[in-house]
């Protein structure tokens, strides 16, 4: 694994950073959306023969770290081009391929995702969304909760669950169901969280959808499930160390030029070694995100699963330790809407519970890696 960014690398990070300093933390999201579209970021992880820049996770995350620490995260970075697009790329039919990479590439459709319940979480092995054949066709029934950006999706990709044919155990499935199919409903949850993209509970009542809105082999289980969560994990790493970037250069800023007692703050070891420790804790984040991405990128799901979801941890709890320190650092000034960093702190929590909780992670690492026997 390379230990240094390319040139490439570097030169994408540059142009995006331009790219978001230039919108900054009022940005509009759609006009945002648009010209990084334009640019070619949202689809640098797809492939060039439908209209993608050919790259992979590593070159997406920086895209999301970079805008994220300009003060303009895109949260359906995370959820179209990463997961959706990823999984149809990898798993998707010929026609499924034409028919959504190149939109989802530029920008001008995008795709939700849906695999989280109320009583399952994202336990894939708990959820209870089911889909059975009526002929050739599909009906989908259940709930899902806490989807992202629904209302501006014109899909969502839905994690479901089918009877296996051989043994008659529940497994999940992946299909494509349009904004505007019968029996599919949204209600917007009201959230404390302020963001641009809304969050919704989803209702399937027994939603038709033909038989080629599955994507991949209905057989295939949790493998093409994990070739989205994956990504989604490292994407949600990049969110958080970008965010955790943002709050730690306000900070910074302000303790180089508030001065009290005839110095500036930031002379101050009570207010350097915090931020300073905040910066390591974000750079050793950022490093096993890059080894996340790169496993994942050169086709090791089984190592890069463990990297990602160890990449998750380390950036929600760096995030969250930036932003607080970043507010303490400000003192009153924190709290005030001048420097964008109060609507921060509920929102660096997300990178803690979202996807999938730290706890989960442990729970990841302690039975995968460590081996130590499972508590349920």
């Amino acid at each position: 694994m390379p230990t240094t960014e390319t040139d490439e690398h570097k030169s994408l990070r540059e142009a995006v950073a331009a790219l978001g300093k230039r919108h900054g933390r009022t940005y509009d999201r759609e006009t945002l959306w648009s010209e990084a579209a334009k640019l070619g970021y949202l689809g640098v992880n797809l492939p060039d023969a439908y209209g993608g820049g050919g790259g992979g996770i590593s070159e997406l995350s920086i895209v999301l770290e970079e805008l994220g620490a300009a003060g303009c995260p895109l949260l359906m970075m995370v959820v179209s081009p990463a997961i959706c697009g990823t999984v149809i790329a990898r798993f998707g039919t010929q026609a499924q391929k034409q028919e959504w990479l190149p939109a989802l590439a530029d920008g001008t459709r995008t795709m939700a995702f849906g695999i989280t319940e109320p009583d399952a979480g994202s336990n894939s092995h708990r959820i209870t969304t089911t889909a059975h054949r009526d002929g050739t066709d599909w009906l989908l029934t259940g709930r899902k909760v806490f989807i992202s950006g629904v209302d501006i999706a014109d899909a969502t990709l839905i994690v479901g669950r089918t009877e296996d044919s051989r043994t008659g155990r529940l497994k999940p499935c992946l299909f494509i169901a349009p904004r505007d199919a019968e029996g599919f409903t949204r209600r917007r949850i009201d959230m404390e969280l302020q963001a641009a993209e809304k969050q919704f509970e989803l209702t399937l009542d027994d939603v038709r959808l033909p038989a080629e809105a599955l994507v991949g082999d209905e057989d295939a289980g949790l493998l093409q499930l994990f070739a989205g969560l994956n990504p989604e994990r490292i994407m949600t790493a990049a969110f958080a160390i970008g965010m955790g970037r943002y709050a730690l250069s306000q900070a910074i800023t302000y303790a180089r030029d508030r001065t009290v007692w005839n110095a500036p703050i930031g002379a101050h070891q009570a207010i350097a070694h915090p931020l300073a420790q905040a910066h390591i804790d974000l750079e050793l984040a950022r490093l096993m995100m890059q080894k996340a991405a790169h496993l994942y990128d050169a086709g090791d799901d089984v190592a890069a699963g463990e990297a990602a979801n160890m990449a998750k941890y380390a950036a929600g709890e760096a995030c969250v330790k930036a932003v607080d320190q970043a507010v303490h650092t400000l003192g009153g000034n924190g709290l005030t809407r001048e420097f964008g960093l109060a609507s921060l702190i509920t929102a660096a929590r997300v990178a803690r519970i979202a996807p999938v909780s730290r706890e989960m992670i442990l729970n990841y690492v302690s039975h995968q890696t460590l081996g130590l026997p499972k508590s349920y």
